[in-house]
């Protein structure tokens, strides 16, 4: 049917040229936020490029939701403006028959939406937790670049080095400020090396002394020594499987159903659900006066789509505190959701019914 082709073909356009924009957006901004952590020590240099991909992909599914609502409604809101809705309107077409061509357009993105919140979601934010993890892991040593001075994860010390060859375990030359509970210490050696002892690392320096000075009692103290351990890393090991919800798999999720795993899963079924719903309500919101010069349809379409993200995500925060069930939240947050979005339908298409029904018995009265 000429009218179902049309629409899909328009929708389809819309969607590919606004999903385009706002990923060139988002791909911006997480380029300046993975720099901004580069450069302040929190994630290595050499992974920008890879944690940004991993940013994307987790985050591609809110971009998918939000191009397929600005496209239902720009695509609807140019027939309105250009009175081809009124044409349609005239043949007998109401506004709830865009339903079916809308969401037989929407369905392959709706499907992409639900693959990336339950699998590919926590895959990409597993593997950036890794990336950070092993990066925030990495010994003292391996920090530093030699010829230059750099402080510690923890800022408690700070190194001087000069590598001792290709080996990153090992160096020469090694200078340490340290200070801990009001007592400074300077230490320095001809050479140092990493050695593991169970799940802690220890730097072990060989041949040199350490000046230990007592702020508060200005008592000062001076030892040579043949060999000395220092502690760079406490249980670097441990900690390494400990991962948040949002890392873990849908279906660990689900096995384990605490107040912080469900919560995890209310923001994965909520955007799927929201997907849906925002679909819907596009094609309500997208109305508008063609005789009005300026058009605001848009701007409360975007409102209305900032405004129902902000409760999932609030409703991720409700349940994950455990003020709220799973299963009410999302009952009570998306099916008001579809009810709302299935009642500014009607109304399009019955409030003009109802106007000239009291107008008719005003001018009857």
């Amino acid at each position: 049917m000429l009218f179902d082709s049309s629409t899909r073909s328009e929708l389809a356009k819309s969607f590919g040229v606004t999903l385009v924009v706002i990923l060139t957006i988002v791909l911006t901004s997480t380029l300046i936020r993975t720099l901004g952590q580069a450069a302040g020590g929190n994630v290595s240099p050499q992974d920008v490029v890879l944690l940004m991909g991993y940013a994307t992909i987790a985050y591609l599914a809110p971009m998918l939701t939000l191009s397929l609502f600005v496209a239902v409604v720009i695509t609807l809101g140019r027939l309105y403006r250009e009175s081809e809705m009124t044409i349609w309107f005239a043949s007998g077409i109401p506004l709830s028959r865009f339903v079916r061509p809308v969401l037989r357009t929407a369905w392959p993105v709706l499907l992409a939406i639900v693959v990336l919140q339950l699998v590919v979601w926590p895959w990409s934010n597993q593997n950036s937790a890794e990336l950070k993890d092993r990066y925030q892991k990495r010994s003292d040593l391996s920090r530093v670049t030699p010829g230059q001075f750099q402080s510690s994860r923890d800022g408690s010390r700070v190194f001087f080095i000069e590598r001792d060859g290709d080996d990153p375990a090992t160096g020469r030359n090694v200078f340490i400020l340290g200070s801990e509970h009001e007592r400074e210490s300077v230490t320095t050696a001809s050479r140092g090396r990493l050695q593991m002892e169970g799940d802690d690392r220890f730097l072990v320096l060989d041949h040199g002394q350490r000046n230990e000075t007592d702020s508060s009692s200005g008592e000062k103290s001076l030892a040579r020594f043949e060999q000395y351990k220092v502690m760079t890393d406490t249980q670097v090991l441990s900690s390494a499987n400990q991962l948040p919800p949002k890392a873990l798999p849908t279906l660990d999720l689900l096995r384990t159903p605490t107040p912080k795993n469900h919560g995890e899963l209310a923001w994965r079924f909520g955007m799927i659900l929201g997907g849906i719903n925002m679909a819907i309500l596009g094609i309500g919101l997208s109305a508008s006066n063609p005789r009005r010069a300026n058009n605001w349809n848009l701007l409360f379409a975007l409102l209305a789509f900032i405004v129902y993200f902000n409760l999932i995500n609030l409703s991720q925060s409700w349940v994950g505190n455990g003020r709220v069930a799973l299963p009410r939240a999302l009952v009570t947050l998306h099916g008001s959701a579809l009810l709302l979005s299935l009642a500014v339908i009607w109304l399009r298409d019955n409030g003009n019914r109802f106007c000239l029904r009291r107008r008719a018995s005003g001018a009857a009265a």
